[in-house]
């Protein structure tokens, strides 16, 4: 992060300069001793990283140049991208209060450059949880209940389900079942085909110092109407109950269920003609994290598109869509497309940006379109001296609704190694951000989006292939994944 402060003025001395200052700032830091590990001191490097940015507050942005505007028109500078991200370093869950305080903020940074985004409310599913209580043996086990799962008291034998092959499934009957990883369609109704009376999951990792517990929720698609009390640990407890060998357990799970709204922020540029490209991204979180990565990144990255793109003629018209609610279900898009489903006619490619600008990892295009889009993105990051990889495929974010309504669709991101940057926990935050970095992954997107958009005839054949409507069927669970059960 501290390589990505912006030099007061632009050059190789000033570039120098500005890395003496920031490792002299590194070294002064690294005397002051931290808390014990976990949300203390995640609190603690926030802090350092916030007191860094306040006191570079005063020095100007770059002169554009070496050190500035490197694609021609407006851009956001380093000093922007890293005040935005410390302004939305909050949880902001979909349907939540702290969600709309978000999207306001994105209108306003509209705002700033001129520029009028609508907000646009959809309906979501909500839920207050006046109580949650897990007995194992006996002895109460720190736990979240599902948001969404009903409410119920119930007490069963406790069975551990790693496989889910039939054979395994056929123990659940009248049980309380623990199981590894998220509870997805096919595995919530193969549990209650086989009677399971309750289910258990755990998050977060054995070898961290947090015991910090996601707040989850038994979405209705999963649901399906069908609802039996759930409830999420810590896999530090989980990994105790199996090591000694727990026979029973016990769910108590109270909460009022309700309808609630989130958003989605629109902002136009048109163009020449009424067709239009569309650029997505997602500005909600999960529970625990505060989603710079994940994905206040891709946010950033489609508002400095469109500050690009504000002054320049283009032939096709952009959209810009900050999606509400996709750590939910890709709820945001999903809404959008059944609320413009005649303008979705008029979109001839989905762009979408979905965790860009990470100090670490590979950049990454998801084509949800026919194969010579992958080809032709391989050509231009060879060309421009970009590295990156690209492939045909159904991405899990918000570049898939529209595929799944027609519309050919990619997602762009850089996907950090998890030993270096995680999504959905509480290690999401600003300190795996580099923006000179999310600056470059803007600057390839901007290349790309100038091309399409400046096209004569957009070249994505606006068809989706048989082998990704195969596959969005198996996402989107209409059909099953035969392969991985």
């Amino acid at each position: 992060m501290l390589s990505s402060v912006p030099p007061p003025n632009a050059g190789e001395g000033a570039i120098l300069w500005e890395e003496s200052k920031c490792e002299a700032f590194s070294v002064m830091l690294s005397s002051v001793p931290p808390p014990n590990e976990g949300e203390g001191a995640i609190l603690w490097e926030e802090s350092k990283c916030e007191a860094f940015l306040i006191m570079l507050s005063s020095v100007p942005p770059p002169n554009a140049g070496e050190g500035g505007n490197t694609t021609g028109g407006k851009q956001m500078d380093l000093q922007k991208i890293n005040q935005i991200l410390l302004d939305t370093a909050y949880v902001h869950t979909g349907g939540s209060s702290e969600e709309l305080t978000c999207a306001e903020y994105l209108q306003s940074r509209c705002a700033e450059l001129g520029l009028e985004a609508k907000l646009e409310a959809f309906e979501v599913d909500m839920a207050t949880i006046e109580e949650a209580k897990l007995l194992i043996d006996g002895r109460e086990i720190p736990c979240k209940g599902y948001f969404n799962a009903g409410s119920g008291d119930v007490e069963a034998e406790l069975c551990y389900l790693p496989n889910t092959d039939p054979c395994s499934l056929k123990q659940c009957r009248g049980k309380i079942v623990m199981i590894d990883g998220y509870i997805r369609y096919w595995l919530y109704q193969d549990l209650l085909d086989n009677g399971a009376v309750g289910f258990i999951t755990y998050d977060g990792n054995a070898n961290y110092a947090d015991r910090d517990i996601d707040q989850r929720e038994l979405r209705s698609f999963v649901s399906n109407g069908r609802k039996v009390p759930g409830v999420n640990i810590n896999a530090k407890d989980a990994i105790e109950i199996i090591r000694n060998d727990a026979k029973t357990a016990r769910i108590v799970l109270k909460q009022q269920e309700y309808k609630g709204e989130s958003h989605n922020v629109i902002l136009d540029l048109p163009g020449e003609i009424d067709e239009y490209i569309a650029l997505t991204a997602h500005y909600d979180t999960t529970s625990l994290s505060t989603g710079a990565y994940d994905n206040m990144s891709g946010s950033i990255g489609i508002l400095a598109i469109a500050e690009h793109f504000m002054n320049k003629p283009h032939h096709y018209g952009l959209r810009f869509i900050w999606c509400g609610s996709e750590e939910r279900g890709l709820l945001g898009s999903k809404a959008y497309c059944a609320a413009h489903e005649e303008e979705l006619k008029k979109i001839v490619l989905n762009v979408n940006l979905d965790m860009i600008g990470c100090i670490m990892g590979k950049f990454l295009a998801c084509c949800t379109t026919e194969e010579k889009l992958v080809h032709y993105i391989q050509y231009l990051a060879s060309e421009l001296g970009f590295g990156m990889a690209a492939r045909d495929g159904v991405y899990s974010s918000d570049s898939t609704p529209f595929a799944d309504k027609g519309v050919p669709a990619l997602s762009f991101a850089r996907m950090a190694p998890n030993n270096t940057a995680t999504i959905h926990n509480s290690y999401d935050t600003l300190n795996v951000m580099k923006a000179s970095q999310l600056q470059k992954d803007v600057d390839f997107i901007n290349v790309f989006v100038e091309r399409m958009v400046n096209a004569k005839n957009c070249p994505v054949a606006r068809e989706i292939p048989e082998k990704m409507k195969e596959k969005l069927d198996i996402y989107l669970n209409r059909k099953r994944d035969k392969e991985n059960n």
